[in-house]
C-alpha cells in the first residue's frame, strides 16, 4: 500500500526533513505517526501526497512511485487519499455541507450523486444535523467531524489525520479517535500524527516514532491487521 525506501528530504534551507527513511504501511493498518513538532511527520504527509517530492530515494503508494508520476496524474492519486489537516482548511464562509461537497465539485460528480454522498458521510461522522451550519456555529470537535466527512468525500483508501486531537480536551478526543478507528474497521488505512501520549499508549495500534528526521521506533501490534 505504503513503501518508503531509503526516503530523505533537504529543504532549501538546507536542513534536513528527513534521513534515509524505510517504512511501509499494509493496507487496512491503523498507524500512529508520533515524534515531537519537526521530527518529520508533516512531512511524510507532504511526501504521500505528492506536494513534495524527496531528495532521495522511492515512495510508493499503490502502484504508483511518486518520484516518476506524471503532474497530471497527481489528482488521480489525491483521489485516493483523504487527508484532515492540522489547521483543517474549512472555509468559514460557507456551511458544513459546502465544505464538505467541495472535492465532489471539484472532481465533476453530479450535484445530485454529491448531496446523496456529502450526507452519507455526514452520517458517519455523526454531524449530518450540523450540515447547514457555518463552521463558526460548530464547538471543535465538530469542526474536526467535519474536516474528517470532507476527507471521506472522494472514498479514499487512504486517511492521513494531522494532529486531529490538537486543540481538543480528553473525551473529545477519545471520540475522534474512536470515529477514526471504525473508518480504519470499515477498511480504510489510517496514518495518525499525534502528540498525545495517553491514546497511544491506550490504545493496541502501530507506532511509528520520528526524531529529527530519523525513523526511531516501530512498534507492530499483534491485533493491527
Amino acid at each position: 500500500m505504503i513503501k518508503l525506501d531509503k526516503v530523505s528530504k533537504k529543504f532549501g534551507t538546507g536542513d534536513f526533513g528527513l534521513i534515509d527513511i524505510n517504512l511501509s504501511v499494509d493496507k487496512k493498518e491503523f498507524v500512529f505517526l508520533v515524534g515531537p513538532t519537526g521530527s518529520g511527520k508533516t512531512t511524510i504527509f507532504r511526501l504521500l501526497i505528492r506536494e513534495i517530492l524527496p531528495s532521495e530515494g522511492t515512495v510508493i503508494v499503490n502502484d504508483w512511485d511518486l518520484t516518476r508520476l506524471p503532474k497530471h496524474q497527481v489528482s488521480h492519486l489525491r483521489k485516493k487519499i483523504g487527508v484532515v489537516f492540522q489547521d483543517l482548511k474549512l472555509l468559514f464562509d460557507r456551511t458544513v455541507f459546502e465544505n464538505v461537497v467541495m472535492p465532489l465539485e471539484v472532481t465533476g460528480v453530479k450535484m445530485e450523486e454529491a448531496r446523496q454522498k456529502v450526507e452519507e458521510v455526514l452520517t458517519q461522522v455523526g454531524i449530518i444535523e450540523h450540515k447547514d451550519k457555518f463552521p463558526i456555529q460548530l464547538s471543535g470537535g465538530e469542526l474536526q467531524r467535519t474536516a474528517i466527512a470532507r476527507a471521506l468525500a472522494l472514498s479514499p483508501e487512504i486517511l492521513l489525520a494531522d494532529e486531529p486531537t490538537g486543540n481538543l480536551d480528553s473525551a473529545t478526543s477519545w471520540e475522534i479517535v474512536k470515529l477514526l478507528s471504525d473508518i480504519n474497521e470499515e477498511g480504510t488505512t489510517v496514518i495518525m500524527a499525534t502528540h498525545n501520549v495517553d491514546i497511544v499508549k491506550n490504545l493496541s495500534k502501530r507506532v511509528i516514532g520520528l526524531e529529527k528526521g530519523k525513523l526511531v521506533r516501530d512498534d507492530k501490534k499483534k491485533d493491527n491487521k
